[in-house]
């Protein structure tokens, strides 16, 4: 039986990662870094309930070599549920792309999409 899922996304720079996913999106802490400091190859960060792993494509290559072409920024979606989405919206309107506005959804969700640093899709919802 599964635990938990915690995503581990390829990137090019962990730190400018970590820095967009603190800084700019509020809330999201560092966890743990290898290594412990300077650059980071890889570090996982969470927010409340939600965790994410990001790693440099150097260092997830060495372990999954079929990444080394890939490009960064997956046609996947990170779904994050926000308590406040609407306050999310304010906070991040003119800090990142906004590739969908905020708007109600046809099953009773409210929700945004932006890009990150990565060019990874975030979808905030409630």
């Amino acid at each position: 039986m599964f635990k938990r899922l915690v995503p581990n996304l390829m990137v090019e720079d962990v730190n400018k990662t970590v820095k967009f996913y603190h800084e700019t999106l509020g809330c999201f802490e560092v966890v743990l870094t290898d290594p412990e400091s300077g650059k980071y190859d890889w570090a996982m960060m969470s927010c409340g309930d939600a965790e994410i792993m990001f790693q440099s494509r150097k260092s997830l290559c060495e372990k999954v070599p079929e990444f080394k072409n890939k490009e960064i920024g997956s046609s996947g979606v990170i779904y994050i549920e926000a308590e406040d989405v609407e306050g999310m919206y304010s906070w991040l309107t003119g800090k990142v792309e906004i590739i969908k506005e905020l708007h109600n959804t046809p099953w009773g969700r409210k929700e945004f999409f932006i890009k990150d640093c990565n060019g990874y899709t975030i979808v905030f919802a409630r």
